[in-house]
């Protein structure tokens, strides 16, 4: 089990971490929904830095399980914050593209207490 926790934790880190950069960097395909969806431009910043901050607690997680989980519970409230967004923007049809992020970080927390 030990194994499986440290590859999920460590690609889920990796993925959160690439969404972080690529909204720092303003990656059109993240700042065009963004735009969309009426995220004001003055929040991407400190948006992108606490999805960074969330991938890096999970990899910190690793050596002390306390600041995984506290990661993991951020970042799974950071995405469902985004389905509530994009929700209330009624594009209905992107709500699946925070899952692709919310889900491996919850499997890496649940893999973290089952170790």
């Amino acid at each position: 089990m030990h194994a499986a926790y440290v590859i999920v934790t460590v690609l889920a880190a990796a993925w959160v971490g690439f969404s972080a950069l690529s909204l720092l960097r303003r990656a059109e395909f993240v700042v065009g929904p963004l735009v969309e969806y009426g995220v004001p431009e003055s929040w991407w910043t400190p948006l992108g830095l606490v999805k960074g901050a969330g991938a890096l607690g999970l990899i910190v997680g690793l050596w002390v399980p306390v600041i995984g989980l506290a990661a993991a519970i951020g970042i799974v409230a950071y995405f469902l914050g985004a389905i509530v967004t994009i929700v209330r923007a009624r594009a209905y049809g992107h709500v699946p593209f925070p899952l692709l992020y919310l889900v491996p970080v919850a499997v890496a927390a649940a893999l973290g207490i089952a170790a």
